[in-house]
């Protein structure tokens, strides 16, 4: 790889579930020597190969990959540590010559990587620890309560249910006694690296993804997904826990528990992945500004129109 310019170049390849994001990286990685860094926010939990639809080892074994299966479930990924830790395979990658292409449907991580996030103080575990143990012990609607106290603005903008992010507020609190919203206004985002970027964001038809997405947790059920929420529930982790939620192990362990038949934990397994395909299509249309939108599933027919843009954005001085 060649680049004529001190920005070094970063690919991101975004969109909703099941539309081929992985593909295009591998191909893209395979064609431009390439190194995939995971920017997936469940693909991080070692724990959930099959229902995360993580890469494989054939995969794994035509290019390299990078921030899967890091981490326990036992564990809550931030956007910051995703982001460190991203930041660390990116320099790792041009250190040795090698194309960054992130990918994923975590819109969230793609902003924190160009925007930045405000500079809030790592937060001790022993707080950390306190603030979970008290969502556990109240339950996040009272959590959300307590936080409204010192945090009305966050409180506000976040959902009652939302626990994760629910937490994150509570703790920063608890840790710096100035309010999440206060950190935000006070301490402006800078953005890690000094990159550019070429941002590639699949928009297929509405139809067509959730077919394949349907079509893609049937394939998840007949390769072991039952399997993997059976072993994830018997680590007895905290439900809120974001490994907990991911795409399809509600449904499969209430199947796993009597309360739902096969077909009606399928169904709603997909039905659940249907609705949050959609909610990723409008956040991403709406909150990342792509150098070029693909408004169909990946397919390697896109491959001679998709290639000579990213060389020419690899080449191009700035």
């Amino acid at each position: 790889m060649t680049a004529l310019t001190s920005k070094k170049p970063i690919v991101m390849i975004a969109g909703p579930t099941a539309s081929g994001k992985s593909g295009l990286a591998l191909a893209t990685a395979i064609e431009l020597n390439g190194v995939i860094i995971n920017a997936d926010s469940m693909q991080v939990y070692r724990e959930l190969r099959v229902l995360t639809a993580r890469p494989d080892e054939n995969d794994v074994a035509l290019a390299p990959h990078k921030l899967y299966g890091i981490l326990p479930a036992a564990t809550a990924c931030s956007v910051g540590q995703w982001q460190e830790m991203a930041t660390v395979g990116i320099k790792a990658a041009w250190d040795e010559g090698k194309l960054p292409i992130l990918t994923g449907g975590t819109g969230l991580y793609f902003k924190s990587l160009m925007g930045g996030l405000s500079a809030i103080p790592d937060i001790p575990e022993k707080i950390r620890q306190a603030a979970r143990a008290k969502q556990e012990e109240i339950g996040t609607p009272a959590l959300h309560k307590e936080l409204a106290e010192v945090d009305p603005v966050s409180a506000k903008r976040l959902n009652p249910s939302d626990s994760q992010r629910i937490i994150r507020a509570y703790e920063v609190y608890q840790a710096t006694r100035r309010s999440l919203t206060s950190w935000h206004a006070d301490d402006p985002a800078t953005p890690p690296l000094d990159a550019r970027y070429h941002v590639i964001k699949f928009e297929p038809p509405r139809d067509i993804l959730y077919a394949s997405c349907e079509a893609r947790f049937d394939w998840m059920f007949d390769h072991g997904a039952m399997a993997e929420v059976e072993a994830l529930l018997d680590l007895k982790l905290n439900r809120d826990l974001p490994a907990m939620k991911a795409l399809g192990v509600a449904e499969l362990s209430r199947h796993l528990a009597g309360e739902l038949n096969k077909e009606e934990a399928v169904t709603r397994a997909k039905r659940v992945t249907r609705n949050y395909a959609k909610r990723q299509l409008t956040w991403f249309r709406n909150q990342i500004n792509a150098s070029e939108t693909i408004f169909a599933q990946y397919s390697e027919s896109l491959l001679p129109e998709i290639f000579p843009k990213i060389r020419k954005f690899v080449l191009t001085t700035q």
